[in-house]
Order: C-alpha cells, then structure tokens, then sequence
C-alpha cells in the first residue's frame, strides 16, 4: 500500500475492507486509483471533477468506487470474477464476500508494484477468477490456474475445514490471501517470462518446467518432498514440480513486499536504541523497486524476526515460519528482477482495464 488508510473526515485509522469508519460511522469507499479512502453519499463519490459511484456489490461487502463511464457497474476487481455462485445461494455468497475480500487486497498490490493486469474479458489468457464452493455445489473444486484463469474453493474461507487441510497437508502456512497470491504466480510466469533468454533462466534456476507435471504430481503426494528440501526450496509443494516452486517464490515475494509495506505506511521499525536485535536501525520501505534484493532481503530477516516474537506474546505460530536457504534467496532475487523490470502504472493499469470494458461492450 502507499499510505496507512484513514477516514476523510476524522482520519480515524480504518482497515482496507471497511464500508463505514468505526469512530465516526460515515459512509465511505475505496478509490483503487489514488488507493484512498473518500466519502460517499448515495452511493456517489466526486473526485477529481469525475463521478464515482459504489460497486453493485457492496451489499456483497465490497467497498471500491467504478468511474461513472466505465460500461459495467461492478468495479475493476470484481470484474475480474468469472465465475461466481448463483445468486440465490446467500451461503456461498457470503464466503464469496470474504474471499472477494483477499482478491481486492491482491489487486491492490499487483498494482503498487506495477504488474500487468490484464482482464480475461480483454484477450485470451488474461486473468480472471472463478470462485466456486464445493460445499454449495456438491462438487470437488480445485484450487489451481489454467490459461489465466484462477479457481478458488469458497469453502476455504471456513476456518476448520482450511486449518484440518493445513495439518493434513503438512503446511505451515495455509489462507485464502496466500492461494491467492500463489495461483496468479502461475499467471505471471507465463506473462513476465517472455524470451528465450529469460526462459533459459528461469529453467536453470527453478528447473525445466516442461517435465510431466502428472508424474511429479502422483510422486509428490506418494512420496512426499525429498529429504533436505528445506536447504533449496522456500517450503515442501515448490519441491514438487518447476511450476510450482515458481509459483510458490513468487506468493512469498508478494508476502515479503507485502508486509514490508504495510509496516512502512503505519511507520513500524526497529530502533537499535531499544532492541537488541541489531546495532543499527531497520526502516521498512513502501517500496523496494529501486533496491537491491539484498536490502529487500536483508530488512524481512530482521522485521520477521520481531513479527514472529509478536505473534508468540500473544500465543500464536510464528507470523512466517519459513527459512530463507541460500538458493531460496537466489529464486527470489531473479522474482525481484521480473517485478521491477516489468512495472505499469496506475493510470496504464486503468485504462487496460476501460479498453476492455468498451471491447467487450
């Protein structure tokens, strides 16, 4: 995120998904544009000199505003959606409303960071989701990425049912942000990795992703990761198969920036004055496109650090319970490089997404 949100008329803190401020109850909305918080009165924002209204799915808990000339009353992540469930099953609504929740938080740091977002609605291969819920259909739904498309299982958003998969599948970190953030690292592998050269890289370092995946697939979950995993990948399923171990760096890159951003916009740090963690001062940045992966690195191994002592005070697991191995760092470093050279901005990012409304219209 740029900046910590905050109420526009008392500057109360509020989080990213609120609809109204907790300390002064107005309405407000989200302006994805400018990634600020406005006011809004019948539904309808004034900014920049440009109507702005409420997203036909705010009863759905949606908070973003659409540009009163965009042809689709849904807003720019909504209309990423696909597929969704019928509108008379309010059960799987209402967990499509938590899991919408994530895609926003998604979105928006896709966007700061300046990756392409092409919609599916625009071309072949462009990203979209379908969230479906096996629990409603009846139907197995499984979680994966195909030609840009992203699936989802809403049932997912239950906390049993995902914590008994976590312990089952032997994974220390298991959330519907995090499928999230992992399931569009199969996008960006297809859309950032471009040239023979870049491919030739990629393939060195995460191996040759034309290997049968079906084979690795059945070996992975016969046998398990291979022993020492932990020395050269960043968790057990990148052990499986090239595209996975892709897709797995690229989700801990957006957990990594993530965080780090999060804790520059409400100004957390740790001064070497008062903790003995280190001699000198760590300043999260908002941004780490300008730097090295080293400072980007170097920053996560100390504030994860303090997280995961926070997270102990209070009783938890650790905030990030993963090691950082040498070539885990490596994988992460060539992640840095696509990120940071491959950046659009807001503006570019709005008007793909309005050329593709007036294409479809």
């Amino acid at each position: 995120m740029s900046s910590a949100p905050r109420c526009p008329h008392c500057r109360h803190f509020v989080y990213l998904d609120m609809l109204t401020c907790p300390n002064c109850e107005a309405e407000l909305a989200y302006h994805f544009v400018t990634r600020q918080f406005v006011g809004v009165r019948a539904g309808r924002a004034m900014i920049d000199d440009a109507n702005w209204y409420t997203c036909s799915n705010r009863a759905w808990e949606c908070n973003w505003l659409v540009r009163e000339d965009a042809p689709a009353g849904r807003c720019f992540s909504c209309r990423l959606t696909r597929t969704s469930p019928p509108a008379n099953d309010t059960i799987a609504l209402e967990k499509l409303a938590k899991t919408e929740r994530s895609k926003r938080r998604l979105i928006i740091q896709l966007v700061d960071l300046g990756l392409p977002i092409r919609p599916w609605y625009f071309a072949p291969g462009g990203l979209g989701f379908d969230l479906l819920s096996s629990l409603s259909s009846g139907k197995r739904v499984m979680i994966g990425h195909a030609n840009g498309i992203v699936t989802i299982d809403l049932a997912e958003t239950l906390d049993d049912r995902r914590e008994a998969l976590r312990v089952k599948l032997g994974e220390p970190y298991r959330t519907m942000l995090g499928h999230l953030r992992h399931e569009v690292g199969h996008y960006y592998q297809n859309v950032l990795v471009t040239d023979d050269a870049t491919w030739a890289r990629c393939r060195e370092i995460f191996g040759d992703e034309r290997a049968s995946y079906r084979d690795a697939l059945k070996r992975h979950y016969s046998q398990g990761a291979p022993e020492g995993w932990h020395t050269s990948f960043i968790s057990e399923y990148a052990t499986m198969h090239p595209w996975e171990d892709f897709a797995e760096t690229f989700a801990h890159y957006l957990h990594i920036t993530g965080t780090l951003s999060t804790a520059a916009a409400i100004g957390i740090r740790l001064d070497a004055a008062v903790t003995n963690l280190r001699d000198t001062d760590v300043v999260p940045l908002r941004s780490y496109g300008d730097q090295p992966i080293q400072q980007l690195l170097g920053d996560w191994d100390w504030m994860s650090r303090a997280f995961n002592r926070i997270n102990r005070s209070m009783g938890f697991g650790d905030l990030y319970p993963f090691e950082i191995s040498t070539p885990a760092k490596h994988k992460l470093a060539f992640m840095h490089d696509l990120v940071t050279h491959a950046p659009l901005t807001i503006d570019e990012q709005v008007a793909i997404a309005l050329v593709a409304e007036e294409e479809r219209a």
